[in-house]
């Protein structure tokens, strides 16, 4: 058997060594791929993205979110029991470009979305300490706000399907974040000149005594993840539990 030493001193031995194993190597890595149909298996459901999916994931790509969510396989247990199944391959054919990364700070946000609720989703992206205390990303709270002229194309796109598909003016809006920073005296003018009568917020959760402001009514939020004995004791008591 030849030495370690031997092989450190003779500089053409470690070369030829080197080049068998690196040879070695790729032909166990290369050669499979040649006896199979695709090297991507196939997977139910994955389809083009639609509009609103492109335009959340230009965001995505726009903010950086990349840097530290890339799809980095990591196919181990608690993972998996944590945050889902990891990414697959073929879930990003329509990719371009595609996210797959060598290095993944925090989880793999392919499954995140369906485990939690939206509320948390708003709230971890204006407030990240707010719902994960130990959590090193930053907060994004520009996210909530939309410039004027958007503003107002979503305002009248609005009156004009409730209008198209009811036959009736559109009366009552539900802001789509409902912050406190999410809107402002400019959206409330907006919805008046649009014929709203009542626009409705996502804090607080009841409407207190005195509080006379048309186009800021508190809502409750509720998601499919709320019992049904949390959602009667805020009926019953909005003041204790429906708080933002």
């Amino acid at each position: 058997m030849i030495s370690h030493e031997k092989i450190e001193k003779n500089v053409i031995l470690m070369l030829v060594l080197i080049l068998i194993t690196v040879s070695v190597g790729g032909l166990v890595e290369i050669v499979p791929l040649y006896t199979i149909e695709s090297p991507i298996e196939p997977v139910r459901g994955v389809r083009p993205y639609s509009p609103l999916e492109l335009v959340g994931r230009n965001i995505y790509v726009r903010e950086g979110c990349y840097t530290c969510h890339s799809q980095m396989i990591r196919p181990f247990r608690d993972e998996v029991e944590r945050y889902g199944h990891y990414s697959l391959a073929a879930e990003s054919i329509y990719d371009h470009p595609f996210q797959w990364g060598s290095k993944r700070t925090g989880p793999d946000l392919a499954r995140v979305g369906n485990k939690y609720s939206d509320d948390w989703h708003r709230d971890h992206l204006s407030q990240p300490k707010s719902v994960v205390p130990g959590t090193v990303m930053p907060a994004y709270p520009w996210l909530a706000r939309t410039e004027l002229d958007r503003q107002r194309h979503e305002i009248e796109g609005c009156g004009r399907r409730i209008a198209d598909e009811l036959g009736i003016r559109m009366r009552y809006f539900a802001y789509p974040v409902g912050l406190p920073e999410s809107f402002d005296f400019v959206a409330k003018r907006m919805l008046s000149e649009a014929g709203v009568r009542l626009a409705f917020s996502l804090y607080g959760g009841y409407r207190r005594r005195g509080h006379r402001d048309p186009y800021d009514v508190p809502r409750a939020s509720v998601s499919i993840s709320m019992s049904d004995a949390d959602f009667r004791a805020m009926l019953i008591a909005p003041g204790l539990f429906a708080r933002w």
